[in-house]
């Protein structure tokens, strides 16, 4: 395509104005109105015909597709019509997610994105997003060249290695990335012309993908060391020449990479890793509510960190920060937090330690003299029974991990355990809501990745936190982009952790939630993305002058999902 191309939309004084007639304008996702086209707009744009004659409004096509959407009976069949709303209709897409928050961020996101990324074969249909696989990495620029892409700020990308609990998807893993920037858009109003998914497909280990006829990804074994490496080297190189100033969040690598691909370019763009600091932001958040309802404060629980990957050491590194704010030195902020890997605690001599979490390493002289259930390892029973842990918080993806033992063990010693299991999707929690409760004698305060319904306790409902980075991610990423930050500083991630903690309707009651409600995620998003952007200011990686700019141009960036009157470009 030329570089003379022309972009298809012209939006001034909130009227659209473009050259795009009949069928394209109806096949362009992101302009087309459907039956909410009037009467005038069907004789400018020749769609008599096209269309049939009812003229509705966004109310009424919001009503159809939620009623469209209750006739699905699995959480697959509506994800699946989701994704094609998406690319028929974006305004009515995230309108309605928008509208019918708390019954549909399920649907888009988690749990039901992992079954869509499981079977994303079968449901492609339309181009969203770009592939960029290594048969083509010596034609990296000349994809991202296309001038349809010159307004993209913000990027998603994943490898398809790690998706959520259910491991390597391949190129099925480009349903994350696609999800994500749905709700940059829906829960943060960043501009969906602005966001681009990417998946880097480097192949799969996944035997049942590469034996398929019908997988749509690159069908050879993954490329790994040096080769992956220079690959992603050469993908960055490309997105900076590219975009000089894009935001680029690292997405479901695995945890090897993830943490490596951080550090390696945090200092080179602006850039951060959802899996590592957004789930570190919305578990400490979320650790920070339920430490006041407890009324204990954090710096006096002890912790158990069940799960050392990506996110386990970036909810770790988080975690010590706030204990030091709280007046610990570093030395007593480690000590109260056990880390574990799949073999168990983090302790000298223990198996399978990587780098990454070495920092989280324990010195043998803390379990000597512990009666140890299972030889050299140290179990998370173990700890639970002679640690004295108050919290526990699990990223491990092992379903059923937190046992009726361990959680009575747990529960002893504290008259309000704080128990997380994070892992999602459902079907990899490592405990249900119901259990904990049953096993604490609904004591516990619980906190879990995917959704869960309020559990009845002593004939009163308690509702059950889900610890999403929905929460925070949108609207990190809407405070970078407004403040136009230059770095994503780690004080950046816990200002966002710190505004979400101070929503909390557990502050004014102990009995309450310990996060706001799902439904005022858009209202959560802009304050976060305040906080994030003052804190970028403060820090100086901020390309704004002051905070009355910052209110200023969020006010002004934000998106809203409504349809605006049209006018036809001759």
């Amino acid at each position: 395509m030329s570089r003379e191309f022309q972009s298809p939309i012209q939006i001034e004084e909130r009227i659209v104005r473009t050259r795009l007639h009949g069928i394209e304008l109806l096949l362009n996702a992101r302009l087309n109105k459907g039956t909410a086209f009037t009467a005038e707009e069907r004789d400018a744009f020749g769609l008599h015909g096209l269309l049939p004659p009812h003229i509705g409004t966004l109310e009424d096509q919001r009503a159809r597709r939620m009623r469209v959407l209750a006739g699905r009976d699995t959480a697959f069949g509506k994800y699946s019509n989701m994704r094609d709303l998406q690319d028929n209709d974006e305004t009515l897409f995230y309108s309605l997610i928008a509208e019918h928050t708390e019954e549909l961020l399920p649907v888009v996101y988690t749990p039901a994105v992992g079954e869509g990324c499981q079977r994303f074969s079968e449901i492609w249909r339309k181009p969203r997003g770009l592939f960029i696989s290594y048969p083509n990495r010596d034609r990296i620029d000349r994809i991202l060249a296309d001038p349809r892409y010159d307004n993209i700020r913000c990027i998603v990308v994943s490898d398809g290695e790690r998706i959520l609990g259910l491991g390597d998807q391949g190129a099925g893993g480009m349903g994350i990335p696609i999800g994500k920037m749905a709700l940059y858009t829906a829960l943060a109003g960043i501009p969906p012309e602005h966001c681009l998914p990417v998946l880097l497909d480097v192949g799969t280990d996944n035997e049942k993908l590469l034996n398929d006829p019908i997988y749509i990804g690159w069908q050879h074994h993954r490329v790994r060391g040096q080769e992956y490496d220079d690959f992603v080297e050469a993908f960055v190189q490309a997105v900076m020449r590219r975009w000089p100033h894009i935001l680029l969040q690292w997405e479901d690598f695995a945890g090897t990479n993830a943490a490596m691909l951080l550090e390696r370019y945090r200092d080179r763009l602006c850039t951060f890793n959802d899996d590592i600091q957004g789930t570190a932001a919305v578990t400490t958040a979320t650790l920070l509510a339920a430490v006041n309802a407890t009324g204990v404060p954090l710096k006096e629980q002890t912790i158990a960190l069940f799960g050392s990957g990506g996110a386990g050491v970036g909810i770790a590194d988080l975690l010590l920060t706030a204990m030091q704010e709280e007046g610990l030195t570093e030395a007593e902020a480690r000590g109260r937090i056990y880390a574990f890997n799949r073999y168990g605690l983090l302790v000298e001599g223990g198996r399978g330690i990587r780098d990454t979490q070495q920092p989280w390493v324990r010195p043998r002289a803390d379990v000597a003299g512990w009666q140890l259930s299972g030889g050299e390892d140290v179990s998370l029973l173990d700890v639970a029974r002679n640690a004295g842990i108050t919290a526990l918080v699990g990223t491990s993806a092992q379903a059923g991990a937190f046992t009726e033992e361990i959680v009575r063990a747990l529960a002893s010693h504290t008259p309000r355990p704080i128990i997380f299991p994070l892992s999602n999707p459902t079907s990899c929690a490592e405990a249900t809501p119901a259990d904990l409760l049953r096993w604490t004698e609904g004591r516990a305060i619980v906190g879990t990745g995917s959704p869960f319904a309020p559990v009845e306790v002593n004939g009163r409902l308690v509702p059950i936190a889900q610890t999403n980075n929905s929460y925070i991610f949108p609207g990190l990423a809407l405070g970078i982009l407004v403040s136009r930050a230059r770095r994503v500083t780690d004080a950046m991630i816990m200002a966002a952790a710190k505004a979400l903690a101070q929503l909390s309707p557990a502050r004014e009651d102990p009995n309450g939630r310990l996060l706001p409600p799902i439904g005022e995620s858009r209202k959560v998003g802009m304050i976060v993305a305040e906080a994030v952007g003052r804190q970028a200011i403060a820090e100086g990686v901020s390309e704004l002058a002051d905070e009355a700019t910052l209110k200023d141009q969020l006010r002004a960036y934000v998106w809203e999902p409504v349809y605006l009157p049209y006018e036809r470009i001759p």
